[in-house]
């Protein structure tokens, strides 16, 4: 059972800018998880979950990464990678630069947007399966964000 639940954590802050442990126990609760506060922040302690500042200057739950310098490395590798997106409903086609396609999914693996399931590559494509149309919408609003700067 915790497992499940702090599978269904991280899917949670990965979703939604979730701000404060009420409201984690709220949309867990509201998913079939019975949980209580004190639930909740021993599985954010055991998650070690941290809070990161969003545009707007709120804070939000955000996973951890010990290796959070691998993060530069994975949007360079994006950046210098890319060359054009499309979608077909919810798969996102990426094409790339000669060769990058691998690296440039690795890539993606690694920066773990939660809306993509997974990336198959060949040699300058890539087709990650994406949950839904509007996550599809989504990940290429935030595809062009990191690639803009």
């Amino acid at each position: 059972m915790k497992v499940e639940r702090h599978s269904k954590i991280v899917e949670l802050i990965g979703k939604y800018d979730i701000e404060t442990q009420e409201e984690l126990a709220e949309r867990l609760n509201q998913v079939g998880f019975r949980v209580t506060q004190a639930t909740v922040s021993r599985d954010i302690r055991e998650l070690k979950l941290s809070k990161i500042q969003m545009e707007n200057g709120r804070q939000k739950y955000a996973v951890f990464r010990a290796q959070e310098n691998l993060n530069d490395k994975y949007i360079r590798i994006l950046r210098d990678g890319f060359s054009s997106m499309d979608m077909a409903q919810n798969i996102l086609v990426i094409k790339t630069v000669s060769g990058m396609a691998m690296a440039v999914a690795a890539a993606l693996d690694s920066i773990h947007f939660y809306e993509i399931v997974g990336c198959i590559a060949g040699d300058d494509t890539i087709m990650c399966a994406v949950r839904s149309v509007d996550d599809t919408i989504l990940v290429m609003d935030k595809i062009r964000k990191v690639i803009e700067g």
